[in-house]
């Protein structure tokens, strides 16, 4: 099941050790450019965002949370796109995947999947995430790794041919509990969405991590795109913190 994307109680989610940065204000010609644009979120679309260049490779760990409301640019001194909020299912954090002196790239929640944008480094409070998820579509597989050790691996459930799960590299973008569903108690919420479903149960078709009530679902082919995993790797996987890297692929 594809969530709907109401957060009902945010939970607290694995520390992050934070740097903060002064926030510093955008120059005025920049502020003014940012004012008719929109913000990408889960449930936007950023046409002009930068496409994601290596989207089989891992980062360094690095997240980064917007300490307010800052500007997306499709380069480093480049042109507004987009704008970035510090909320999203609580704090947002994202990877960040390239410098280029004061500018950082971060990988972004919006449609399409892939969405990078080049935010101010100093604007940013930065983090770390030992944590890497790793998601084999084929052999229906999960792993996660701390520090490249191998925490642990479990058979899941993954998207069915009609209603595959997305492949590439994004990212836990939140955590969440929601009393009107019975078949997870956390969800974990993805940067990516469905290639086949806009939407579905009145949200934009944001892939998730969560549990299942019938483990029979395990190691097959069948959600509409989420990954459906057993309880004790859920218990697991909700130690993570937001911004961890989530790699996908068809092996």
């Amino acid at each position: 099941m594809l969530i709907a994307v109401v957060a009902c109680g945010l939970l607290a989610f694995a520390m992050l050790t934070v740097q903060k940065h002064q926030a510093k204000p955008e120059p005025v010609d920049r502020a003014a450019a940012l004012r008719d644009k929109g913000y990408a979120t889960t449930h936007t679309r950023t046409p002009r965002a930068p496409h994601d260049p290596y989207p089989g490779k891992a980062t360094t760990g690095l997240v980064v949370h917007p300490q307010r409301t800052v500007g997306l640019y499709d380069a480093p001194d480049g042109k507004p796109f987009a704008k970035l909020s510090p909320q999203e299912f609580g704090d947002t954090w994202l990877p960040a995947i390239a410098r280029a002196g004061g500018w950082l790239q971060v990988m972004l929640p919006s449609k399409p999947n892939g969405s990078t944008g080049w935010v101010r480094a100093g604007l940013m409070s930065t983090g770390h995430t030992p944590y890497v998820i790793r998601v084999h579509l084929r052999t229906t597989q999960l792993e996660l790794y701390r520090d490249r050790a191998l925490v642990g691996a479990w058979r899941v459930a993954v998207g069915a041919p009609k209603t595959p799960t997305p492949t590439g590299r994004t990212f836990v973008l939140g955590q969440f509990t929601d009393p009107a569903q019975s078949f997870s108690p956390v969800i974990l919420p993805l940067g990516t969405h469905s290639a086949t479903l806009d939407n579905f149960g009145g949200g934009p078709g944001t892939v998730a991590i969560h549990g299942w009530t019938d483990p029979k679902v395990f190691g097959h082919a069948v959600s509409h795109g989420c990954i459906r995993v057993p309880r004790e790797a859920l218990f697991q996987l909700r130690q993570v913190p937001i911004g961890t890297l989530v790699m996908i692929d068809d092996s």
